[in-house]
């Protein structure tokens, strides 16, 4: 069963079990959502098309991430008069895990189990660098310098030349 769906001002067909990467969600990961703007359903040959919604249909996800998307460049110049300007721009974006489509007395759902792996740490081991590459956290000044007791002993300073000096002046 899948449905064709509308969030975010564009329009995605999906089924249970799909990867969706939409327009920024709100929430946290791990948290439901719901698409209640259901364009159409469809099972095999059997197609439900809404005026302009199904009634009552509705597909169910969980937020996975939210992150950055690729960045657009974008490029201006005017030939011949030394203009230039290049700036750029990343969207942000919200991962969704469709868990299952429902409409029309038919229910479909995935059996699978979510994992809230954020796409950095996917990549980092996909690089065979594994979870070290990625810190967890941002270690505190304690763990990163070395504690005061462990330093070497500071020599001690020369004395000064200042006895010498004022005995050549006076002479």
């Amino acid at each position: 069963m899948y449905a064709v769906i509308k969030t975010g001002g564009k329009q995605y067909r999906v089924q249970a079990g799909d990867l969706l990467v939409v327009e920024k969600l709100e929430g946290e990961p791990g948290a439901a959502v719901a698409f209640g703007e259901v364009l159409m359903l469809g099972e095999g040959e059997a197609v439900t098309v809404g005026a302009p919604t199904v009634d009552g249909a509705v597909v169910s996800g969980t937020l996975l991430e939210t992150r950055k998307g690729e960045k657009v460049k974008i490029f201006k110049k005017i030939r011949r008069q030394g203009y230039r300007r290049t700036r750029g721009h990343r969207q942000f974006e919200s991962v969704v895990r469709v868990t299952s489509v429902a409409g029309a007395g038919k229910e479909a759902k995935w059996e699978g189990s979510i994992d809230l792996t954020p796409k950095v740490i996917l990549n980092a081991r996909a690089r065979g660098l594994g979870d070290a590459a990625v810190p967890a956290t941002i270690p505190t000044p304690v763990e990163a310098a070395p504690a005061k007791a462990e330093a070497a002993p500071k020599k001690k300073a020369a004395p000064k030349k200042a006895a010498a000096t004022t005995e050549e002046g006076e002479a």
